[in-house]
């Protein structure tokens, strides 16, 4: 069992920078990819960015050139540096591992930008 808790998130006006951090508990050993994801009020969670046990890096076309994942795999942790923060950035954000077959999450950090 893995155990996932996100920090960082708040409010900030566009322009800003936010870092999450999202720490991992338990068998982080068997932890292969990490991502992380939002969701927006009345839309779908989508994918921001993933980052492999390697350090191979995937974003989402929005977030290209403003966001960064990064991970610690010895500490278990990853975070998202997001800089040139936008109003349609606003959401819920979620860590999630995935390991041995299964999809771990946390239980998301709001992240507010002010236009």
């Amino acid at each position: 069992q893995v155990q996932l808790v996100e920090s960082g998130g708040g409010l900030v006006q566009a322009g800003g920078s936010l870092r999450l951090s999202c720490a991992a508990s338990g068998a982080i050993v068997i932890i292969n990819t990490m991502g992380w994801y939002r969701q927006a009020p009345g839309k779908q969670r989508e994918l921001v960015a993933g980052i492999t046990r390697g350090g191979i890096t995937n974003y989402t076309d929005s977030v290209k050139g403003r966001f960064t994942i990064s991970r610690d795999n010895a500490k278990g942790t990853m975070y998202l540096q997001m800089s040139s923060l936008k109003p349609e950035d606003t959401a819920v954000y979620y860590c999630k591992a995935v390991g041995l077959g299964r999809d771990f999450w946390g239980q998301g950090t709001q992240v507010t930008v002010s236009s």
